[in-house]
């Protein structure tokens, strides 16, 4: 019996310790009794950020304000079970609202259906989904890096930009119609001129937006949306401004939405899926940063991998009750913690709180004003903008300024997704520049310093008579092959003629059959003039290629050295050489 017994044991322990690494089981079993008050009093601060947040970012997706609480609690529930941040918090976010608006409303029909554009969010949150998970399968953390810090930059400046024109109209009483933001500023400046503004709606609007950046500025503990919130609540209900022309946000759904599978037409899926992957990119990017700053603070290992899964269950379970695409964010996390959140139960505590007056008090914020709505998205939209980054990369980096400039005329002029298109596309033709033009130099010996120096320098640098030292900063490959090849001629014809060209190869991290072939070829032609081409500090994994492309049988194998220094002792044991002053 034993015998028979024993193999069976062996599934369920690896079945049990696969439960065990589910990050929400993990946070159960290791919980501490001293945090509970902790992530109470948290879970409660954090509702008083979520729910108007939630309605105004789904306002801002074009969605009803509804799905945007709908989407918190899920969110929160999932990201509890399966993201391994103690104290992340997920939502609707304001960067990914214009990119889900711009997806959904162009498949909404003429007139504007809510059914179908809830439907068509809900497909969306559920590709989202798909992506990060599939992505945290195969470890494609790294996909963040595509979008470098300037691109972003212009990115969020533009996306603030846009944010704040298109919220304009509605926090001054009005709407506009219109395609790109050229044709909003034209739209909002007309109706203004019109006299479509609406006051009672203006004053709420501004001056909710000032009492936000004022108490955000000066009393940053003190929550400053919720203040906002119920001021801009008791101003309408005394003033009674639903009758002075000011819309309201009006009764809630009461309960809770069922489980529902989104139904769309199969043609929309693949206008979807070009947005779930702009919206998977940017939300991937959030997550990093965002649980990166996070755990340093906390002491944390951050789980890339992981949190692209955490963050994928937090969509899956969005998706299947009327939600959105969700990500994380930096400014509700930050409540949490200063509220001190110690784990997960914090957003848990959170959605439940949001539960239960989606239950039994669905008419709190009837009297809501929208335009207090368009306060938090604009007060929101102000804290994506980076103009002190574009500044110093102004002073640091012309050409990363131009990088970021170009990220944010392309969603200026193009449009969010189209922005992020742009924004990725400049990030990896950046990389490809750097690598088509690298640096490159000529290397001399410098008095009191070890080693070879850069003689542009050190225009003191000493040189061997006949030798001459360079230094060519990238892998070889076919896009600066020739770059390589016409520099290496450059130095070969100058006079006196060197008769060794040492090449510092250890930025040369990789040679392909292109630049191998250019190699092979510029190699006879020295060796007819009389130069050798020499190597040092090559890689190996760089030597076995150049062994495999068989360029060994031009390029002498006595020519490969460890050192430069090594390279240079050879050349001076050959030819009895004398380093000279320099005079570069």
């Amino acid at each position: 019996m034993v015998g028979r017994s024993a193999p069976n044991r062996h599934p369920n322990r690896k079945l049990a310790s696969r439960v065990r690494a589910v990050p929400g089981i993990r946070a159960v079993s290791t919980y501490r009794r001293e945090w509970l008050v902790k992530d109470l009093v948290a879970g409660v601060v954090l509702t008083t950020l979520l729910v108007p947040q939630g309605m105004a970012y789904a306002e801002l997706a074009g969605l009803p304000a509804i799905t945007g609480l709908y989407t918190t609690v899920l969110c929160l529930l999932g990201y509890a079970v399966c993201g391994p941040s103690r104290i992340l918090v997920l939502g609707p976010d304001s960067a990914l609202g214009p990119m889900i608006a711009a997806t959904v409303l162009p498949l909404v029909a003429a007139g504007g259906d809510p059914d179908r554009a809830v439907a068509l969010a809900s497909v969306l949150a559920l590709m989202v989904a798909a992506v990060m998970i599939l992505a945290s399968v195969a470890k494609l953390g790294f996909i963040s890096d595509l979008i470098s810090k300037p691109t972003m930059i212009g990115y969020m400046n533009g996306l603030a930009l846009t944010i704040l024109i298109g919220q304009l109209p509605k926090l001054l009483g009005f709407s506009v119609d219109a395609d790109s933001l050229i044709g909003e500023c034209a739209g909002f400046v007309r109706s203004l001129a019109g006299g479509a503004a609406v006051p009672s709606a203006a004053a709420v609007g501004i001056g909710g937006t000032v009492v936000v950046l004022v108490l955000q500025r000066f009393l940053p503990k003190v929550p400053a949306v919720l203040v906002m919130v119920v001021l801009a609540i008791g101003a309408a209900v005394v003033f009674d401004l639903g009758e002075r022309g000011v819309a309201l946000v009006g009764e809630l759904p009461e309960g809770f939405p069922p489980f529902t599978v989104p139904d769309v037409r199969p043609a929309d899926l693949p206008l979807l899926l070009g947005g779930a992957l702009g919206i998977a990119l940017v939300s991937l990017t959030d997550t990093i940063s965002n649980a990166s700053a996070f755990a340093a603070r906390t002491g944390q290992e951050v789980r890339g991998n992981q949190e692209m899964a955490g963050v994928g269950v937090a969509n899956l379970a969005a998706g299947l009750f009327q939600g959105f695409p969700v990500s994380t964010s930096g400014s509700r996390t930050a409540v949490a913690e200063r509220a001190g959140a110690r784990t997960q139960l914090t957003g848990v505590v959170g959605a439940v709180l949001i539960v239960l007056m989606l239950v039994l008090v669905p008419g709190l914020f009837r009297d809501l004003p929208q335009p207090a709505l368009a306060a938090v998205v604009i007060t929101a939209s102000l804290s994506l903008a980076d103009l002190s980054g574009s500044v110093r990369l102004w002073r640091q980096s012309r050409t990363e300024f131009l990088l970021c400039g170009a990220a944010f005329a392309g969603v200026a002029l193009l449009g969010v997704l189209p922005g992020i298109a742009v924004a990725v596309s400049l990030s990896v033709l950046n990389v490809f520049r750097r690598a088509w033009w690298p640096y490159r130099t000529v290397l001399g010996r410098v008095p009191d310093l070890e080693g070879y120096h850069d003689v542009r320098s050190h225009p003191q640098a000493r040189q061997l008579p006949g030798l001459v030292i360079y230094r060519f900063d990238a892998p070889l490959f076919f896009a600066n092959a020739r770059t390589f090849r016409d520099e290496i001629r450059r130095l070969a014809g100058t006079d006196p003629r060197p008769t060794w060209i040492v090449i510092a190869a250890e930025p040369m991290t990789d040679v392909d059959t292109t630049a191998a072939d250019i190699l092979e070829d510029l190699d006879e032609a020295l060796n007819a003039d009389g130069v050798h081409l020499v190597f040092a500090e090559l890689k190996d994994p760089v030597r076995r290629k150049i062994e495999r492309f068989e360029l060994t049988r031009t390029i002498d194998a006595r020519h490969f050295f460890p050192t430069v220094g090594a390279a240079v002792a050879a050349f001076r044991r050959l030819t009895g050489a004398e380093w000279t002053d320099g005079d570069h």
